[in-house]
C-alpha cells in the first residue's frame, strides 16, 4: 500500500508540477515514514479539469453501475483490513485495534451508498390547481472538492467519496497533509474496482491555501465537502461564496457530557471512556466538558480516573497499546497548554496531567476535577485524552452552560429517567445526542452539527442528497 506516493490525476500517478515532495511523519517516533508529492496550484487545476471532463459521461452512467463499483470497493477494503489498519496506525498513530475498527467502519460507507445509489428516485404528480403536471428529477450536482481531516483518514474519505460516486459526481480529494497514504491507497482500490479515469482525483499537498482557493474560484467545482476546524471552515465558506458553491461542512465540536444524579454510574463511566478516549480524544465527537451532578461527581471522577489510569500508552503497532500518540508536536503542545491552564486556575489532577517521556507525541490519559468554567479548555476543542469535570446541582443551569458555546456538534446525556432524558436531549443545542451511550456515528444515520459546527449532514439518506440537485419539469395537464 506504500507503492503509491504521487498525485492521482485522470487515472495517472504523477509527480507534482515542480517535483517537490512533503514528508509523512510517524507520530509514535516523530520520524519520517516516507515522502509524497507536494501538489501545486497547477496540479490542483489539472485535477479539476480531469473531474470536469469526466463528469460529462460519469453523470450519465446508470445507478446500478455506480452501485456495483462501490460494492466491489467495499469487499476489497474488507479483504485488506490488516494492511489498511497498519497504514492508518503508521501515519496517524491510533492503536491497531482502533485502526481495524476504522477500516470496517470506512468500508460500511461504501456498502451503504452502494445501496442508496439505486434509490434516488423522484416525484410526479398534478399541481394542486390541476393545471400542470410536475416532475422532480434528482441529478448529480457536478464536480466536487472533498477535503478530509487526519483523525480518520480512511473513514472520512469513504464518507465523502461514497455518496459522490453514488450520486454520479466526479471528485478532487485533498487529504490532510499528515495522513495522505490512506487516501492514495483508497484511490488504488477504487480504480481496481472499476472507477473510470478522472472520476476520483487525489491531490496531496502541504500548501493547501495556495492549491484550494484557485479550485473554488473558477466556478467549475460545484460542491465542497469539508471536515475540519471551524476556523478553516469559515475561510472555505468565504472562498466558496463568489461562485456560490454548494457546501457541506463538518466543523469543530465542544461536546458536553451530562451525568444526572440518577444515572447508572458504571454505564456512564463506560460511555465516558468511549466518548472521550475513542481515537485518543482526537475526534469532533469526543466528550470535552463533563457536567456531573454533585451527588455522584466524587464517585464518577474516581471510577473514571481508575479506568483512565489503567490504559496502556504506547506506539499503536505494539499489541498491548490502548492509547497512541497525538498527531504532531502542535497537537501535543496544545493539550499540554490547556491542562496547565486549567490546573493554574484551580483544577485538580486525578490522573495523568503530563506527557509521556520519550520520543513521539504521547500524552497520558488525564482526568481533571473542579475545573473552572473560565479555563481555556472549556471554550476550546481539546482534541486529546483529557476529561474535564465540573459539578452541578441545578440541571437547567448545567444545560445552559453546555449550550454556552458557538459550537454544537454532539452532546451526551446519562440518566435513567426517560422524561428528563428527552428534556435534556431536546434542550441541547447540538446536531447529535448520545443518550446513555458514547458512540453516535453510523453510516445509516445522518451526522452533522448546528451553530458553527457546520452545515449539512453526512451518512443516512441525507448523505446522498447533499450531492444531488433537484430539477423541476412542469408541463400542461
Amino acid at each position: 500500500m506504500l507503492d503509491h506516493k504521487g498525485l492521482f490525476i485522470d487515472g495517472q500517478w504523477l509527480d507534482s508540477a515542480d517535483g517537490s515532495r512533503t514528508p509523512v511523519v510517524d507520530p509514535a517516533t516523530a520520524e519520517t515514514l516516507c515522502t509524497v508529492a507536494d501538489g501545486t496550484p497547477t496540479d490542483g487545476r489539472a485535477a479539476v479539469a480531469a473531474a470536469v471532463a469526466a463528469q460529462r459521461t460519469w453523470g450519465r452512467t446508470s445507478p446500478r453501475y455506480r452501485s456495483e463499483i462501490l460494492y466491489r470497493a467495499y469487499e476489497a477494503i474488507l479483504a485488506d483490513v490488516e494492511q489498511f489498519a497498519e497504514l492508518i496506525t503508521l501515519e496517524m498513530g491510533k492503536p491497531l485495534a482502533e485502526a481495524r475498527g476504522e477500516v470496517r467502519h470506512a468500508a460500511e460507507y461504501f456498502r451503504w451508498f452502494a445501496e442508496e445509489a439505486v434509490r434516488t428516485g423522484g416525484q410526479y404528480g398534478l399541481t394542486p390547481d390541476g393545471g400542470s403536471r410536475a416532475m422532480v428529477l434528482s441529478q448529480p450536482v457536478g464536480p466536487c472538492l472533498l477535503i478530509t481531516p487526519w483523525n480518520f483518514p480512511l473513514a472520512m474519505g469513504t464518507r465523502k467519496i461514497g455518496p459522490a460516486v453514488a450520486a454520479g459526481c466526479t471528485m478532487v480529494l485533498k487529504p490532510a497533509p499528515q495522513t495522505p497514504l490512506s487516501s492514495l491507497a483508497l484511490a488504488a482500490v477504487l480504480t481496481a474496482a472499476g472507477l473510470p479515469d478522472g472520476v476520483l482525483n487525489v491531490v496531496t499537498t502541504n500548501r493547501a491555501t495556495a492549491v484550494v482557493e484557485p479550485m473554488l474560484k473558477g466556478g467549475e467545482i460545484r460542491k465542497l465537502s469539508f471536515t475540519g476546524s471551524t476556523e478553516v471552515g469559515r475561510l472555505l465558506l468565504a472562498q466558496a461564496a463568489p461562485s456560490v458553491v454548494r457546501t457541506s461542512l463538518e466543523l469543530g465540536g465542544n461536546a458536553p457530557f451530562i451525568v444526572l444524579d440518577d444515572a447508572d454510574l458504571d454505564r456512564a463511566v463506560e460511555g465516558a471512556m468511549t466518548a472521550k478516549m475513542h481515537n485518543m480524544g482526537e475526534a469532533g465527537t469526543a466528550a470535552n466538558r463533563f457536567f456531573v451532578h454533585d451527588a455522584v461527581v466524587g464517585d464518577f471522577g474516581l471510577k473514571l480516573s481508575e479506568r483512565m489510569d489503567a490504559l496502556v500508552v504506547g506506539p499503536g503497532l505494539e499489541p498491548d497499546s490502548q492509547v497512541g500518540p497525538l498527531i504532531d508536536d502542535h497537537g501535543l503542545a496544545k493539550v499540554t497548554a490547556l491542562v496547565d491552564d486549567a490546573v493554574a486556575r484551580g483544577a485538580q489532577v486525578l490522573t495523568g496531567g503530563r506527557r509521556k517521556r520519550g520520543r513521539g507525541y504521547f500524552y497520558r490519559p488525564t482526568v481533571l476535577t473542579d475545573v473552572r468554567p473560565s479555563s481555556d479548555l472549556c471554550a476550546t476543542e481539546i482534541f486529546g485524552p483529557v476529561a474535564a469535570i465540573q459539578s452541578f446541582s441545578d440541571l437547567e443551569e448545567a444545560v445552559r452552560q453546555a449550550n454556552d458555546t458557538e459550537l454544537g456538534l454532539v452532546g451526551y446525556v446519562f440518566t435513567q429517567d426517560i422524561d428528563r432524558a428527552f428534556q435534556v436531549a431536546e434542550a441541547l443545542e447540538v446536531g447529535v445526542v448520545g443518550l446513555n451511550q458514547g458512540i453516535v456515528s453510523n453510516p445509516a444515520i445522518p451526522f452533522g452539527g448546528v451553530k458553527q459546527s457546520g452545515l449539512g449532514r453526512e451518512g443516512g439518506r441525507e448523505g446522498i442528497e447533499e450531492f444531488l440537485e433537484k430539477k423541476l419539469i412542469v408541463m400542461p395537464s
